[in-house]
């Protein structure tokens, strides 16, 4: 009895877990200038807790933190790691790696005009959003911003580490 007890507690803690391997191996991040300098508020957080080293070159990054998406975003990434069909290519010999990810259709999603409160962690070879939050701040006073960044990346940390 007493048994069947602690299984049921430890399964019911346990309930609640997700588990996100995608978001597990985001060791590196290359955070994009985001709106009202939220990104400088995110890398203060991000980097004091652990949770991810922020890189300055873009071409060490694992993920990209940006807080938009569609075509503008495309652009960027283009920008930064050339055409999605020719780092595909480059990316050929990892294909067996990536077979768990779900393919790409389509275009680019349009739009891209900045939606304040929204974040995206984009998978910098696949391109596809891993993880994504809606924490609209109330002004824009670096306290306001500074809780807002210390709010997405505690829900970060918290979907990452599963808990």
């Amino acid at each position: 009895m007493k048994w069947s007890f602690l299984l049921a507690a430890v399964s019911v803690a346990h309930a609640g877990e997700v588990a996100r391997p995608e978001l597990a191996e985001i060791k590196t991040v290359y955070l994009l200038p985001m709106s009202n300098a939220l990104d400088q508020f995110l890398a203060i957080r991000l980097t004091r807790g652990g949770l991810v080293q922020v890189v300055t070159d873009p071409k060490l990054a694992d993920a990209i933190l940006s807080d938009y998406i569609g075509t503008g975003l495309e652009e960027k990434l283009n920008a930064l790691y050339g055409e999605k069909k020719a780092v595909e290519a480059a990316n050929k010999d990892d294909k067996d790696k990536d077979k768990q990810q779900p393919p790409a259709f389509g275009t680019p999603m349009a739009g891209g005009s900045r939606s304040k409160g929204a974040i995206f962690v984009v998978d910098r070879k696949t391109r596809t959003v891993l993880w994504s939050d809606y924490v609209r701040p109330k002004s824009v006073q670096p306290d306001e911003l500074n809780h807002v960044a210390d709010k997405i990346a505690g829900r970060f940390e918290k979907d990452k580490r599963g808990k």
